[in-house]
């Protein structure tokens, strides 16, 4: 559990990093509901301009949550989480979630965290989360955690 006492703007949540593999994607299809060929057959991937299936956004936002659960301690805490979509997820990509303190509201107890999921390809990082926020709940010191 985060502590209001413990926080400051500018301070960087630790990376959550994840490869993602053919059975996180299936699993997630199957658990949403969303069977959209796009994330299931190679071949109508490719046909649509990709290198094969890709990984629901959902998915890459629910690692970008993942990270900002990591960082408070209790997903309890967690207000709201929030992303915009850039670019597309494929199977085997490592995903690294990241993000930092954009405001705190000591009155409200609220931090604002500015985050992003970042990927390396071709020696370059591409952000498909780039303006990803979350709202979490900061705790007081002596608040039982």
């Amino acid at each position: 559990m985060r502590r209001l006492e413990d926080v400051a703007v500018g301070e960087e949540i630790d990376e959550l990093r994840r490869v993602v593999t053919r059975e996180d994607v299936r699993i997630y299809a199957d658990v949403s509901g969303d069977r959209n060929p796009l994330h299931q057959d190679d071949a109508f991937a490719r046909s649509v301009g990709f290198p094969g299936v890709i990984a629901h956004g959902m998915f890459t936002m629910g690692h970008m949550a993942a990270a900002v659960v990591a960082w408070t301690g209790d997903p309890a805490d967690v207000v709201s989480v929030s992303a915009q979509f850039r670019a597309a997820v494929f199977v085997g990509d490592e995903i690294v979630a990241g993000g930092r303190i954009r405001s705190v509201d000591p009155a409200a107890r609220i931090a604002e965290l500015e985050l992003w999921v970042g990927v390396e390809r071709e020696g370059r990082t591409e952000l498909p989360i780039r303006k990803g926020s979350a709202h979490v709940r900061l705790r007081r010191g002596a608040e039982p955690e």
